[in-house]
């Protein structure tokens, strides 16, 4: 599979051209860059493209103060959150053996924070100019297919591009939208009242642990079956979900989305939890978008990565292109 890796490009989406700095970055070419990959699609969007909207609610943990003073941490709020297929292909089949994402808007009055989760740990790319190398690399030819030599090319000259792929053929397709990890992939440092900080890496586990398909399994099941599950599942009772955060070490870089804090030789602290309760209609989400650099004051991105400052410009231009 050429595109094992293109779902988080699709979901975090940066790029420059070759040898520029990255404030000449032009948001228009992030996204044409995507097009160029999955084609256009009118009125949808250019990075997961297929997804389904849904609403909760989140219920901090007695102690998550400690940790942050964010307002979205604060105390009850509601949730607005979409599930969703990798890639710009509007009709994926959720049989294929990519990603899976999960976008989550925390929504206190006047403080809300986005989080835009992929199922993988770890982002294909540490630089953007690796990140538009592995967009032109499998940028389609004339017969609709990119080029495999252009693809091994690339990844033989930049050996981080080929880590998330391989992390994601050696998983199975999830049972359900429920029933996977998400993962933050950028480091992040939240700040308490007492002004401590302390450098976490976000995941979303599922409370009744992950669920695998076998290959057998998938072939038997229908190209829609993760949202038939999720609507089925929610008509009976909740989703729900912990929210922890991987505490960051001395050694663990806060600017290379490509390297994993494994929660093994880690702390993990639980700040909450979130439950998915039913399905809202597609045109809430679709009304904006989930913009991951918007983040309530006690939460921050590092400074240091080169990837994540550059997400709100693609992701509003992919909105306009939408309308």
């Amino acid at each position: 599979m050429q595109f094992k890796s293109v779902f988080v490009a699709a979901a975090i989406v940066c790029a420059v051209v070759p040898g520029a700095r990255a404030e000449e970055v032009s948001s228009e070419q992030l996204v044409d860059g995507l097009q160029g990959i999955f084609g256009e699609h009118k009125g949808m969007r250019r990075s997961h493209a297929k997804g389904i909207c849904v609403k909760g609610s989140f219920t901090p943990a007695k102690d998550v103060a400690s940790f942050t003073k964010s307002a979205s941490f604060s105390k009850e709020v509601p949730v607005l959150g979409r599930f969703s297929i990798g890639g710009g292909n509007p009709v994926a089949s959720d049989k294929s053996k990519t990603g899976r994402g999960l976008a989550l808007r925390f929504d206190p009055d006047g403080a809300s924070t986005d989080f835009v989760m992929l199922t993988a740990p770890i982002f294909f790319a540490k630089t953007p100019e690796q990140t538009l190398g592995f967009f032109k690399a499998r940028a389609a030819g004339p017969d609709g297919k990119p080029d495999p030599a252009k693809v091994k090319a690339f990844t033989e000259a930049n050996p981080e591009t080929g880590k998330q792929g391989a992390w994601v053929n050696a998983r199975p397709v999830p049972a359900s939208y429920a029933d996977t990890d998400y993962h933050s992939i950028h480091a992040f440092t939240l700040t308490n009242a007492e002004g401590k900080a302390t450098n976490v890496k976000f995941k979303l586990v599922p409370a009744a642990g992950e669920k695998g398909l076998s290959d057998d399994e998938v072939k038997a099941k229908s190209d829609t079956f993760l949202t038939d599950e999720i609507k089925e599942r929610l008509g009976k009772g909740p989703a729900q979900f912990n929210l922890t955060a991987i505490v960051g070490k001395d050694s663990d870089p806060m600017n290379d989305p490509t390297v994993e804090w494994l929660p093994e030789g880690h702390e993990v602290v639980t700040l909450g939890a979130v439950s998915i309760a039913a399905v809202e209609a597609d045109a809430t989400c679709d009304a904006g978008t989930f913009d991951p650099t918007n983040l309530a004051e006690g939460i921050a991105a590092s400074p240091d990565d080169q990837i994540f400052p550059l997400r709100s410009g693609a992701y509003a231009v992919s909105f306009g292109r939408r309308q």
